[in-house]
């Protein structure tokens, strides 16, 4: 009996872009057939609109609730290495993508990825509203999280917290169901629609070269972040990185951080990390240290912002990465989750994350997604090394 092939979210996404390129070249397929895969991705992305909101308050409540409870201090040097080391990373990708992407994104791309009034329109759409609108979703949600908190340090507040916890379960059941099994659908249609209007091989073009400088950013990344744990330490950087190869290339596999866990506490034993400090910082890094994800989502964003000749100031983006640091804490270990978390926030940028660029953002981030969860979870090691000392040195 032959064995049943599993493909992974990042293969899917693939077959779905190169089956969206073609189609969409094929001039003898009637517009009305080309539109079914369209209408279908404009309805994902109302169903998408529909839940953002939901999303924010689902993981930004107990995100918050969580970070800001006081469980120590070793919690509290956690966070700050890890929300630290985050928006480092979402900063250095910033200027990065600033200086580098003008290089390849020019006048002449800004042209062709104009794609209004040339794509396919969908069948039809559906009337369907969010419940409350993005703004509304963001101030509840911090305002409930920072409260709860404080509920919670006055030994109440737990039926609030396990109910916020609960919705936080739903929507990211609802996430891994449907939305994320979903997104192959909606890149097909998107770049269907984007063939079909001649905008999508300068999109392409586009993208390769954001790939490359991407995961050599990440690497250059842990690399600088080893180096310094090793220093701090005393251990030797390149032995430290060689134990975190089977950790990087796991997560690489399953592109997903929870689910790389139990490799990464291995290779934080053969590190030399105690245990009951690798019981501690690995899961809960998992959880909120994201500098891989940060820097591919700067780096797309920066790049979508280039392509539509969009205002990309420092000023707005730095806004932008400081919410990233504590909007993806919650997000869940599936792939693509940190994209799915983020996309609240990208109205920050001036991007409509169920829009035309929203459709982009998306593509160009998932599939890097891999090389992401990756970066996240070997920097959890290099955090653990840095805890390590100190709890030993300062805190045992």
């Amino acid at each position: 009996m032959l064995k049943k092939i599993k493909l992974g979210l990042v293969p899917k996404l693939l077959i779905a872009i190169g089956l969206g390129v073609l189609v969409g070249q094929l001039t003898f397929i009637p517009d009305f057939l080309l539109q079914i895969p369209v209408t279908l991705s404009a309805l994902f992305s109302q169903l998408l609109a529909f839940i953002i909101p939901l999303m924010i308050v689902g993981y930004v409540i107990k995100g918050i609730s969580d970070l800001t409870d006081g469980a120590g201090k070793l919690l509290g040097l956690n966070v700050l290495l890890a929300y630290s080391n985050t928006s480092i990373g979402g900063f250095i990708a910033y200027f990065l993508a600033s200086s580098l992407f003008p290089l390849f994104i020019d006048a002449s791309v800004r042209e062709t990825v104009q794609i209004d009034g040339t794509e396919l329109s969908p069948l039809f759409t559906f009337p369907l509203e969010p419940l409350f609108s993005v703004t509304s979703a963001i101030v509840f949600a911090f305002l409930f999280g920072v409260f709860i908190s404080w509920l919670r340090k006055e030994k109440k507040g737990e039926v609030l917290y396990n109910v916020f916890t609960e919705f936080g379960e739903i929507i990211t059941q609802i996430l891994n169901t449907i939305i994320i099994p979903g997104l192959p659908i909606y890149i097909f249609g998107n770049f269907l629609n984007l063939s079909y209007s001649g905008a999508v091989f300068s999109l392409l073009s586009v993208f390769w070269r954001v790939f490359i400088v991407v995961i050599s950013l990440q690497i250059l990344l842990l690399i600088i972040l080893f180096t310094l744990a090793g220093l701090y330490t005393g251990k030797n950087p390149i032995v430290l990185l060689k134990n975190q190869i089977p950790g990087y290339f796991t997560a690489l596999g399953t592109q997903s951080s929870a689910a790389t866990i139990p490799v990464n506490m291995e290779c934080a034993r053969k590190n030399g990390v105690s245990k009951e400090i690798r019981e501690f910082v690995i899961p809960l890094s998992s959880t909120i240290h994201l500098m891989g994800s940060v820097v591919t989502i700067t780096s797309c964003v920066t790049a979508v912002l280039l392509m539509f000749d969009m205002p990309h100031s420092f000023s707005m983006m730095a806004g932008f990465i400081a919410t990233l640091g504590v909007a993806l804490v919650a997000a869940p270990g599936a792939p693509g989750g940190a994209i799915m978390s983020a996309l609240p926030f990208v109205y920050i940028v001036g991007i409509d994350p169920t829009g035309s660029l929203g459709n982009l953002l998306i593509s160009l981030y998932i599939t890097q997604d891999s090389f992401g969860t990756a970066a996240n979870i070997s920097g959890d090691n290099a955090i653990a090394l840095i805890i390590d000392k100190v709890y030993n040195k300062y805190i045992s």
